[in-house]
């Protein structure tokens, strides 16, 4: 369908653009209560309808194999990376998890939220889940093997958009924009310089800027959480790879291509609140201006009504795909801030410094002929802010460039982008509930990564366009050697370096170590994993990043409360809540005459009694006409109110 708009671009955008509308139609069904199965329905019709007609031909299919075989390349590396460190057992792991395991669990929209009983996930962006989700039950894996698949497909998916970007904006060098997945930034080596162990270095090196969190794709993925800000890198990839290919491509594209493109832009704009919201805040502003520079170039022609209808149609198309969703949502954070402790200028180019450097080497001959524009980063010095003076530098003469010399090439504007979301990030911050020695860690987090994106395309396209006048092409067997050699290095390097934390490795089973550390849960959980229906658990909780509400996490089964501090962010206390549902929890297992009143509080049906809970609590439990003991192995019962419930008053 794509090969008439996109032409030889067909199968890349393939690649995102099926997820996404995939997923779109998967959570229409979750909305309605449908089986979300029915999502591939129409792409079975449009195969056989393609079959029919002859379209996919073996001639075709080989012209194209770069496509396939890069994304097979990259998501068997990645798959190779989480082999050797699979657990589902530190850092948002268990969040990551529960989520992925509560959709797959029970397809709705919006979906149940595992660690609040009661509640649902319309206090937190969980489209990519969803996307993971449906993509699970489609295939009939099952969460824990899923957890490990997830960051393959979004590494794979990410690199053919990286490499359609490329050559979109490069004749050669086109897989350099790749790199923006593979390289560290320059804290990285600083720490290892300083005789760090790797581990530790790959830390440190995402909290180089005092207070925040500086984290880096490469970093992301080898770290292994299915996080939101991870799973949004292919979509941010594929948007610009739309506005770079419209921006390339709009005087020569007939109506239907330019609908297609603005179809499936107003479908990744549109899923950006779900997926991480805090891109949205970016990447609108982004398709905006990218809309109005093609505006602004084909003006006096009769193209300014097609553009005129995109600027308008976008994001019309993207709130009512996913409205739903903005009519659910309820968030307790919000409004901007004055940053009143901005960064280290050391801190800041060991983080940033790598991209910054490359656009100064790029734009050198325009500080020499134009040393005067410095000028402009002085307020920022005198104000106190030499991280912002440093970016606006490069930003100044790429300005200069656009709007003085006219030369508004896609990379340039791009460059300027992520240099603008590195000053915000100096000047203004978005308010949360992490305190004011954090108060912008969240605001750095998120944004960062696209700047990264941002920065690293560009920069790269820089590179590949410098390099194509100075090198000769490579005789095609020699880069063909070349290629193989990159990646088998790559696929090697995960099982020479240690860096699974002394968790299991070996395996894509992401729980498969329960059996040896937690050996009583392993086999209570897999019981737990085959119940269906509505259930309801309760279980120890002991604050965040810990092993306690693990069972929630594990099954997808809701629990009355789960790692309090991460449901406090997303809902606040207006409701006395979080004082309340812990007392209770602790009141169910140590006050017997509490236990069934307390559950049926909290609609739950089922108690869980393992090794943590008699740790946490002095348990208090008997199996009585209204609760049975269904489960009991290796020091660990599971009892279930029984229904009808028997009043023995």
């Amino acid at each position: 369908m794509l090969k008439k708009t996109f032409g030889t671009f067909a199968f890349p955008a393939a690649f995102s653009g099926s997820v996404l509308i995939f997923s779109l139609l998967t959570w229409w069904c979750g909305i309605f209560r449908l089986p979300v199965q029915l999502g591939i329905v129409p792409f079975i019709a449009l195969a056989v309808i393609n079959l029919y007609r002859r379209q996919y031909t073996f001639r075709e299919l080989k012209t194209e194999w770069r496509w396939e075989v890069l994304f097979l390349l990259c998501f068997f590396l990645m798959l190779d990376v989480r082999f050797v460190n699979p657990t589902i057992s530190y850092a948002e792991k268990f969040m990551d998890h529960g989520f992925l395991a509560s959709v797959i669990r029970n397809p709705v929209v919006p979906p149940l939220d595992p660690w609040f009983s009661g509640g649902t996930l319309n206090v937190y962006y969980y489209f990519g889940y969803w996307i993971l989700g449906s993509i699970a039950i489609l295939s009939g894996v099952p969460s824990n093997i899923a957890f490990n698949l997830s960051l393959p497909t979004i590494f794979a998916l990410a690199a053919v958009n990286l490499y359609a970007i490329g050559s979109l904006l490069m004749d050669r060098f086109r897989w350099l924009p790749l790199l923006t997945l593979f390289i560290p930034n320059p804290s990285f080596i600083w720490q290892l310089i300083q005789g760090k162990m790797l581990g530790t270095a790959l830390w440190d090196s995402t909290r180089t800027i005092a207070n925040t969190i500086n984290e880096y794709p490469l970093f992301s993925f080898v770290w292994g959480d299915v996080h939101a800000h991870v799973i949004s890198i292919f979509n941010q990839a594929f948007l610009i790879f739309l506005l770079v290919f419209a921006y390339k491509r709009w005087e020569s594209s007939d109506g239907r291509t330019k609908m297609t493109v603005g179809f499936l832009t107003a479908i990744s704009l549109g899923s950006m609140p779900l997926i991480n919201t805090w891109d949205v805040l970016i990447y609108a502003p982004v398709t905006v201006i990218t809309g109005l520079l093609i505006l602004r170039r084909v003006w006096k022609n009769s193209g300014r009504r097609s553009v005129v209808v995109y600027l308008v149609a976008v994001p019309a198309i993207a709130i009512l795909s996913f409205l739903p969703f903005y009519l659910e949502l309820q968030t307790h954070t919000g409004g901007a801030g004055i940053v009143h402790t901005p960064s280290d200028p050391v801190e800041f180019i060991l983080v940033n410094g790598f991209f910054i450097a490359l656009l100064a080497v790029f734009l050198a001959k325009d500080f020499l002929k134009y040393p005067w524009l410095l000028i402009v980063i002085v307020p920022f010095f005198i104000a106190g802010y030499p991280a912002a003076a440093i970016a606006l530098i490069p930003t100044v003469y790429l300005l200069r460039r656009i709007v003085i010399d006219k030369q508004v090439d896609f990379s340039s504007v791009l460059a300027m982008f992520g240099l603008a979301i590195l000053i915000l990030c100096e000047l203004i911050y978005l308010k949360d509930n992490m305190g004011e020695t954090y108060f912008r860690m969240n605001t750095v987090f998120k944004a960062y990564i696209p700047a990264w994106i941002m920065l690293g395309i560009s920069s790269f396209s820089f590179a590949g366009t410098w390099l194509s006048r100075r090198i000769p092409v490579l005789p095609s067997r020699l880069a063909g050697t070349l290629i193989i050699l990159v990646f088998s290095v790559l696929f090697v390097l995960p099982f020479a370096i240690s860096y699974n934390a002394d968790y299991g490795t070996g395996t894509l089973d992401g729980l498969a170590y329960l059996g040896t550390t937690h050996p009583g849960d392993a086999a209570a959980v897999g019981f737990l994993r085959n119940l269906t229906g509505s259930e309801i658990i309760v279980e120890a909780e002991n604050g965040d990043y810990s092993y306690y509400s693990r069972i929630s996490s594990f099954t997808g089964i809701p629990g009355i409360i789960g790692q309090p501090f991460h449901e406090f962010m997303w809902r606040g206390d207006d409701t006395g809540w979080f004082a309340t549902r812990l007392a209770d929890i602790r009141a169910i297992y140590e006050q017997p005459d509490k236990t069934i009143p307390l559950m049926k509080k909290y609609n739950a049906t089922l108690l869980y009694v393992g090794v943590s809970e008699r740790q946490r609590y002095d348990v208090n439990i008997t199996a009585g006409p209204n609760l049975e003991k269904i489960y009991s192995s290796e020091g660990t019962d599971i009892y279930r109110i029984v229904q009808p419930y028997v009043n023995q008053t």
